[in-house]
């Protein structure tokens, strides 16, 4: 139940607490006042994204906070299943509260358009807010009438009236998965031919580099031979040359420098000058001589070898064609080989998953035509009682000669063989029905859909017939009727006002009205009003009782309360006369 309602720097309203009880509540005040920027408040508290200008000319910030409390029941465990899931430290706090639990539901808007969310003061997304508020209270405007012409809102209906949402919860959890799998089958499908193209191309590179065998590196080897096979004849023999001067030919250098190494040695003891440069020549004549050694063996392998030569060309030449194709050295195709077997490994798993893919969409779409099929089940077995209700309830609205029906028909055929579009028509978002609602406003008229014979009057009675009988599904919601009473004439006020009354047995009723019936039906009366101080508009909530409550009334009979017969009126309908 909303407890508390309070408003601040919200467009007229500079400040305003409206407190609430059971029952029936009304809301009336000149068109213009401010009732639907409280109504306009309550919907931001559900998470509706704010309107401009919403917030009062000079303040920073406009703040919505109503304070709701649950009794035990299913809403409030519908609410700790919420809490629980979402915000564990509130649910705590809220447990500690004992059987009547309260919760504050917060909403700030900037300015600047900006907006925050609290629940308990804690703060949450906006998003989180439109999931927890509608398990507190619901809204049903004007606008609901128009809704009602829609058969997605007719089957909402029909499924709350059978508290079949766990039913359409599973039903939707299996045409998921169903869909997931038609969808991937038809991305596959029209990926094929690409997919294929793209399969031999990746089977073709991946060949053309594994054929070639590379190494990585493979090219900084083979350079430096080839290009000593190239210049081979002329090194041999300019190195055969050089070894010759260095330790063969007469008077080599490896001689001479023997020659100088002894004479030094001999003279080291005497003059210790010496002794450095007779160890540098020794050691000179140490590298000297292995140089010589080296450079003997290199010639004696070093062979002029065209066919090695002819080969190593041709490798080099595959490694550059391979490099300038791809764009990558030797190393990177040596990694891009592997990619590739890992492409290909991907493509291949796709064409295999597309053909095993028919048998999971057949066994996903078994088990949806399952769901399907009991939720149709479920629906035909609760048509005649709801039509009895809302029939019954129309009669005690004024509409005893109305005829209410139902229509419940399957969306397509359920045969196995068929396509899955064809199956996408079949299988709707609340399952495989259609429906339709119809009336008979009068004896001797055909049933026909509502958008076709209801009037303003009518939709508003099959609204409120609606809500009365689903409202036996439920105990202690919060209900906002925004001028349902729209189109109702004077004449059928009054039994709109017990009908209110009467669901307010069940709920918490807050209606905003202009009927003066409506409006004395009530429990609690809050009036909207309008004044001008220091040039600036502020909108002002007052709780009538009493003299109060009669002029409000008597003023809403004859738009004068100093009319003494209009006020002996307002007493009659007040029973208080």
């Amino acid at each position: 139940m909303l407890v508390e309602l309070l408003v601040g720097d919200l467009a007229l309203f500079e400040g305003a607490t409206l407190t609430f009880g059971p029952g029936l509540n009304v809301l009336t005040g000149e068109t213009g006042a401010g009732k639907s920027l409280l109504v306009g408040a309550l919907e931001l508290l559900l998470g509706a994204r704010p309107r401009p200008g919403l917030v009062r000319q000079g303040a920073k910030r406009a703040r919505v906070e109503g304070r709701f409390t649950l009794p035990p029941g299913e809403d409030g465990v519908r609410v700790e299943r919420w809490l629980a899931r979402h915000l564990p430290a509130v649910l705590e706090e809220w447990r500690e509260q004992g059987e009547e639990r309260e919760l504050i539901l917060s909403r700030v808007v900037g300015a600047d358009g900006k907006t925050r969310a609290y629940v308990n003061q804690q703060a949450v997304t906006r998003t989180r807010l439109a999931e927890l508020a509608p398990r507190l209270f619901e809204i049903h405007g004007q606008n609901d009438h128009q809704r009602l012409f829609e058969p997605a809102e007719q089957l909402r209906l029909l499924d709350t009236y059978g508290e079949l949402d766990a039913d359409v919860a599973a039903y939707r959890e299996a045409r998921a998965s169903w869909l997931e799998r038609v969808e991937k089958a038809a991305r596959l499908a029209a990926e094929q031919a690409e997919r294929r193209d793209r399969l031999d191309l990746a089977r073709f590179q991946k060949g053309e580099i594994d054929a070639a065998g590379l190494r990585p590196r493979e090219r900084d080897e083979l350079e430096p031979e080839r290009e000593m096979l190239r210049h081979a004849e002329n090194l041999k023999v300019g190195l055969a040359n050089l070894v010759a001067e260095l330790s063969e030919n007469d008077d080599a250098l490896v001689d001479r420098l023997r020659r100088a190494e002894r004479f030094l040695s001999l003279w080291r003891e005497q003059v210790g000058a010496l002794a450095e440069p007779a160890e540098e020549v020794a050691q000179s004549l140490v590298h000297l001589d292995e140089a010589a050694r080296v450079l003997r063996s290199f010639v004696d392998r070093l062979e002029v070898d065209p066919e090695r030569l002819d080969l190593i060309e041709g490798r080099l030449a595959e490694i550059e064609r391979l490099e300038r194709k791809y764009q990558l050295d030797a190393q990177g195709l040596v990694a891009r080989a592997g990619e590739l077997a890992g492409e290909i490994a991907r493509l291949e798993a796709d064409e295999s998953s597309l053909a095993g893919l028919e048998d999971e969409i057949a066994q996903a779409r078994a088990r949806l035509l399952e769901r399907g099929a009991g939720l149709r089940r479920s629906r035909k077995a609760l048509r005649t009682k709801l039509v009895r209700a809302v029939t019954r309830r129309l009669k005690e609205l004024g509409l005893e000669r109305a005829a209410f029906d139902l229509r419940l028909g399957q969306r397509g055929d359920d045969e196995r063989h068929r396509s899955h579009e064809a199956d996408r028509e079949l299988f709707g978002e609340r399952g495989m029905d259609r429906i339709e609602f119809l009336l008979a406003a009068n004896p001797g008229e055909p049933t026909l859909r509502l958008r076709q014979c209801a009037s303003g009057g009518e939709m508003a009675r099959i609204m409120l017939a609606l809500r009365s009988v689903l409202a036996e599904r439920g105990q202690g919601r919060t209900l906002v009727f925004d001028e349902i009473d729209a189109g109702v004439g004077g004449r059928l006020g009054p039994v709109v006002g017990r009908h209110l009354q009467a669901l307010g047995e069940h709920h918490q009723v807050l209606c905003v009205t202009h009927l003066p019936s409506i409006a004395a039906a009530a429990r609690r009366h809050l009036a909207v009003r309008k004044s001008v101080t220091g040039g600036r508009t502020r909108a002002e909530v007052d709780e009538l009782a009493g003299d109060a409550r009669v002029e409000e009334v008597a003023d809403m009979i004859a738009g004068g309360a100093d009319q003494e017969t209009a006020r002996a009126e307002a007493r009659r309908l007040l029973g208080t006369a």
